[in-house]
């Protein structure tokens, strides 16, 4: 997925797993996210306007019928989608996510989501999240949308 912001300016290339342009303790609050951690997601990058994370789907994360549950594949969608919201410092709430679930993941695979902003005005944002698996399968995508509040992350 290509990760350039919404307002055209080049995409940074650092892809390593650090925190990159945001707050080093916003990082670290997102990353410690208690339903992220039970399912195994890990936070590997936020940058103003993009995140990513990924997920191995585990025995436990299966449905009955031995495919990713769309449960967990949401949860992975939904972490990226609340890290590149709040990625600029600004405490966002979500109002709305579409997911078209689009191959199943299989037992093994390794899920990451990527998350670009698609348009931010002071109130509202709108995200673009896809989660490919290992073999470039297009597993799921989303397009989410979140309430600016205004407010720093840090008073939330």
């Amino acid at each position: 997925m290509a990760d350039a912001p919404a307002d055209g300016a080049a995409p940074a290339t650092d892809e390593t797993s650090v925190p990159g342009d945001v707050d080093p303790a916003l990082f670290a609050r997102l990353a410690r996210d208690p339903l992220a951690t039970h399912l195994g997601i890990t936070l590997e990058s936020v940058r103003p306007g993009y995140a990513r994370a990924a997920m191995t789907v585990a025995p436990g994360l299966l449905n009955a019928f031995g495919m990713a549950h769309g449960g967990a594949t949401m949860a992975l969608l939904d972490v990226v989608h609340a890290a590149v919201s709040n990625s600029h410092g600004t405490l966002a709430i979500a109002q709305d996510v579409h997911t078209e679930f689009l191959a199943a993941g299989r037992p093994g695979d390794r899920l990451v989501a990527e998350g670009v902003e698609v348009h931010r005005s002071n109130r509202t944002a709108v995200y673009r999240i896809e989660a490919t698996a290992q073999d470039g399968r297009l597993v799921a995508t989303a397009l989410a949308r979140v309430f600016r509040t205004g407010r720093p992350w840090d008073e939330a």
